[in-house]
């Protein structure tokens, strides 16, 4: 299945020693998608990857795992296709983005590609999932290699802004070493969370505001 990654991040991820990895990781996932369904599809596991490449990074978004319900998961966090119904963490997400922006529309569409083709990297710390059972591929590898991927955008000499959502993805805070970067921490959009703290967290404005003064293209969030 890794042969569906983008080679030039195959090359970094190689770089970083992580032949065990994703070997292990492939025997793994080989027998899990002949066994059980598994979200997202084969083709759309590395979807964000081949959509962006690491010098493109403006900003990553760190969320869990994919979605685990039927046509969800795309292979870009926090995303779903179109015609899907909007999952409530991602419509807190608009919610909070009208909050900060006053004239925006909240769309119809949760398919986010637009905001990583400017540059929105929105990775999950797992990228596979069982049908119906979130974190069933928690702990299976793919934690080893987003924690490389993270350490690779870290080390770009361009300023990135990284957003660290609920307390898995502020873990992460540890691998970003880098001080040209800023990190953004809050609460989780997810219902049970956004309540605490997620709204009026200004974190959209603030990665705009961080991109140009660092005379970096900022991100139109809209999605109409």
């Amino acid at each position: 299945m890794f042969n569906n990654l983008n080679e030039k991040w195959t090359v970094l991820l190689n770089e970083k020693n992580q032949k065990e990895t994703i070997n292990n990781l492939e025997l793994f996932l080989k027998k899990e998608y002949k066994e059980q369904k598994i979200y997202p599809n084969l083709e759309e596991v590395f979807n964000l990857f081949n959509h962006l490449s690491v010098e493109k990074i403006k900003v990553v978004i760190l969320g869990q795992d994919p979605y685990h319900g039927e046509r969800q998961g795309n292979g870009i966090a926090f995303s779903v296709k179109e015609g899907v119904k909007i999952p409530p963490s991602l419509r807190n997400i608009f919610k909070e983005l009208k909050l900060e922006y006053p004239n925006y529309t909240i769309p119809e569409s949760g398919n986010l590609m637009k905001w990583v083709e400017q540059g929105v990297f929105l990775l999950n710390t797992v990228l596979t999932v069982r049908e119906g059972e979130a974190f069933s591929h928690k702990g299976k590898g793919w934690e080893i290699l987003t924690d490389k991927i993270i350490e690779i955008i870290d080390e770009k000499d361009e300023p990135v802004v990284f957003i660290l959502w609920g307390n898995s993805a502020k873990k992460k805070k540890e691998l970003i070493k880098n001080s040209k970067h800023l990190i953004l921490e809050g609460v989780h959009p997810s219902p049970l969370a956004a309540s605490r703290g997620f709204f009026g967290c200004n974190h959209f404005l603030k990665v705009n505001a961080f991109l140009k003064k660092n005379k970096r293209k900022p991100i139109d969030w809209s999605l109409e």
